[in-house]
This record gives structure tokens, C-alpha cells and sequence, in this order.
């Protein structure tokens, strides 16, 4: 089967090494994510690497427990809480910097127990996500917890 060249500003490469070449750019800038859960509205999100977000906007970052997901997994949800803002419960009503954030559930929908996560200052290196769906996995269980810099991979944008 014969390749197809182009012709650009004199220059001629094969369409498959363009392409290639167009993959390999892409892909040290970002990452598509999707959503396989209610966590948030949307299925598939862009995620910008290397750029942390602002407050309200959505984050990027990867899972660290052995549970309910496996090690790595990339999840998507809203950052709330900046290094110096302060996370409060009452019982397992959260909020951060006065602001309600949801209530943590004392079981999981397959039975096993939740429990809640940290309250106090946030520090540096830490943020507080949070998840629009009454169900999301988030800063309220201590699985989550407060995710640090380092699990962070980009600012998301939803795309559909």
C-alpha cells in the first residue's frame, strides 16, 4: 500500500509521521479523563497537565487508595478548599470556610462503612475537592481525604 505524502513549504513527510508527531504533542499537554460514575455532570473531560486550578474550577488527579478503585485511577471534581482554608464538621455535615459541602455517609452503597475525613486549616501542599452528586467519593472520606500537589495532573474542562 502505497503513503501518502504531503507537500509542506517544500518539505515532504509520510501523513502517518504527522500524525504521529501531532499525538506526541498533544499528549505531553493533556489528557482525556472520563467519567464512569455520577460524581459529576459530564463523561468527558480534557484535562490541562501541569496547570492547577483555581478555586470553584475542576481538578485532575489520581487516586491513591487500594479501594473501591485500583491505585492510579484519574478522577475529576471541583476544588474547594486551598491550602489555608478550614474545613469544619458538624457530625457529618462539611463545609469549607463556612461554605456547606455535602454529608458525609456512614456507608458506601455496597455496605462497607465510610469514614469521615479531616477537618482543620489545610495545608500548603493539600486542596479540599468535592464532587456535585450526594454519592461522590470525595474530601469527606478519609479515602480521599485532602489531595496533595503531587496527585494533582491538570485543570479538567468538561467536553461532553
Amino acid at each position: 500500500m502505497p503513503i501518502r505524502l504531503f507537500n509542506l513549504s517544500g518539505c515532504r513527510f509520510p501523513v502517518a509521521l504527522w500524525a504521529m508527531a501531532a499525538l506526541l504533542a498533544f499528549g505531553r499537554s493533556y489528557l482525556v479523563a472520563v467519567n464512569i460514575t455520577e460524581s459529576l455532570p459530564g463523561t468527558i473531560f480534557l484535562v490541562e497537565k501541569g496547570v492547577t486550578p483555581v478555586r470553584g474550577e475542576l481538578v485532575a488527579f489520581r487516586w491513591e487508595a487500594n479501594w473501591p478503585y485500583p491505585p492510579g485511577s484519574i478522577f475529576v471534581k471541583k476544588l474547594i478548599g486551598l491550602p489555608g482554608s478550614v474545613v469544619t464538621a458538624v457530625g457529618r455535615d462539611f463545609s469549607v470556610d463556612g461554605n456547606s459541602v455535602g454529608r458525609a455517609k456512614e456507608k458506601a452503597r455496597t455496605g462497607e462503612l465510610l469514614d469521615v475525613g479531616l477537618i482543620g486549616t489545610i495545608p500548603e501542599g493539600h486542596y479540599y475537592v468535592a464532587g456535585s452528586h450526594p454519592d461522590s467519593l470525595d474530601s469527606r472520606y478519609r479515602l480521599t481525604g485532602w489531595v496533595c500537589q503531587n496527585q494533582i495532573i491538570g485543570k479538567a474542562q468538561r467536553i461532553f
